[in-house]
């Protein structure tokens, strides 16, 4: 479940000192995620004949590619543990054509909270499952206790041989918490490969009764197992595993991560201007645009989806959509469909100084990720200003001449920097390697300035 604690503690200038902790810029689709956020909580406040009628305000966020509106919604679930789905609109067709019908997005939904809420369960039930592994280990590290020869459980014979085969027990598990019988063999039952998933030739549409259809014969048909000789250091973490899915109950974690796709789920619904089209009918993949637009209706405002998980209910997922609309405009969309995005944002181009900031400031800014890289081959790796400033220039100029492809321009520049180190890296005999401004011009800037190969190589 979502840290409610955590969600009340974090006010919507917390959220977005958070985000700006790894995005750069973009302030206003900061604002806008953080206060649809924080009325999440605010809802759970009221009483429960307002609460259902508070529905949340889905988001538009628009603008060119790589300025960061995927990265600040799949952050912002990261940040409260919300399930998060992210989709392309754009693979979504009418229902009735072939291809993934729209209810895909809450089924994924609930899929994902499942992942959430069995994480945390497995996270609550792991120490007694330790527990309850060396038990297994030690049963079976020890012969199994003979019949008694004394029909007299309380006799004195049958007692010493109890406390025989305590102490030896005891012995074995002293021997075994130390690590002395890590390399032990032991025979345990693995469960066997599950049949092969039903698969309905040509039905694009029935991703539910395929669901069905396999989980009707994986309770007809019986389990398959198969026993297998291990070390105790290779059985452990196998039996850890069977001793969690024992003590996790499915169907709670099930109900649970309904209610939690519901009351928390976030949907990012990307490529949305490409659905945008004429309404005339019968012009190409129009028709499927318009199509989609419709089925989306219901889903964007609000009803209930049969999954396999029970009948999930999307009144209170909040819907976070983007789109270049380079050659389409959000008007173009059908105007049901866009009052259901009451909010709209406008990203902004990356500037220069936004993208030096981009390769100096995140937390895992792509400099930082290079120099770990690298570690791991022995080499430090430094970057001085000028190089940085250097590449943040380059990164500029290619998508202003060529296309624009926002920040992800600076993967690019710095694969194309970092080539030679990176092949030679395993033999390189300097280990203490700074990138000045010099290569990074020898590398980059005669490219840069050829239109015809930026379009190619940069």
């Amino acid at each position: 479940m979502p840290d409610d604690k955590r969600e009340r503690e974090l006010t919507p200038r917390q959220i977005v000192a958070e985000l700006d902790r790894d995005i750069v810029g973009q302030a206003d689709a900061k604002r806008a995620v953080a206060i649809a956020l924080r009325n999440r909580w605010r809802r759970r406040q009221l009483p429960e004949d307002l609460k259902s009628q508070v529905t949340p305000k889905n988001i538009m966020l628009i603008g060119p590619t790589g300025v960061g509106k995927t990265e600040i919604a799949r952050r912002l679930a990261i940040l409260v543990g919300a399930p998060f789905v992210k989709a392309e609109a754009s693979k979504y067709t009418e229902v009735g054509y072939v291809g993934r019908d729209v209810e895909g997005l809450i089924r994924d939904l609930v899929e994902a909270a499942i992942v959430l809420v069995r994480n945390a369960e497995r996270e609550r039930v792991v120490e007694p499952a330790k527990a309850r592994v060396e038990e297994r280990l030690l049963e079976l590290l020890l012969p199994a206790a003979p019949a008694s020869p004394w029909p007299d459980a309380e006799s004195p014979q049958a007692t010493e041989a109890a406390e025989r085969r305590q102490r030896s027990r005891d012995k074995m598990k002293a021997r075994l918490e130390a690590g002395e019988l890590e390399e032990r063999e032991v025979e345990i039952t693995l469960p066997g490969r599950s049949m092969a998933p039903v698969s309905i030739l040509g039905a694009g549409n029935f991703e539910q009764m395929e669901m069905d259809l396999q989980n009707m014969f994986e309770k007809i048909m019986p389990k398959p197992t198969q026993s297998r000789r291990l070390t105790v250091k290779q059985a452990r973490p196998v039996l850890l595993q069977q001793e969690i899915d024992s003590l996790i109950d499915p169907e709670k974690i099930n109900q649970a991560a309904v209610t939690l796709a519901e009351e928390s789920g976030i949907i990012f619904l990307d490529e949305i201007d490409k659905i945008a089209g004429d309404e005339a009918p019968g012009r190409g993949p129009d028709v499927s645009r318009q199509g989609v637009q419709r089925d989306l209706l219901p889903i964007v405002e609000g009803t209930t989806v049969n999954t396999k998980h029970g009948p999930v209910k999307s009144d209170h997922v909040l819907f976070i959509a983007a789109g270049a609309f380079h050659r389409s405009k959000p008007s173009d969309l059908m105007p049901e469909l866009q009052g259901r995005f009451p909010i709209r944002v406008e990203m902004h181009d990356l500037t220069r100084d936004d993208f030096a900031r981009i390769l100096r400031e995140p937390r895992a800014s792509l400099l930082r990720q290079y120099q770990a890289l690298l570690a791991t081959e022995g080499i430090t790796l430094e970057f001085a200003d000028a190089a940085i400033e250097t590449m943040a220039d380059l990164a500029f100029h290619v998508n202003r001449s060529t296309q624009n492809i926002g920040a992800r321009r600076l993967h690019t520049i710095l694969e194309r920097v970092l080539e030679d180190l990176s092949f030679d890296a395993p033999d390189h005999p300097v280990k203490h390697v700074v990138i000045g401004e010099s290569l990074v011009r020898d590398r980059l800037e005669a490219l840069s300035k050829d239109e015809d190969l930026s379009r190619f190589i940069l």
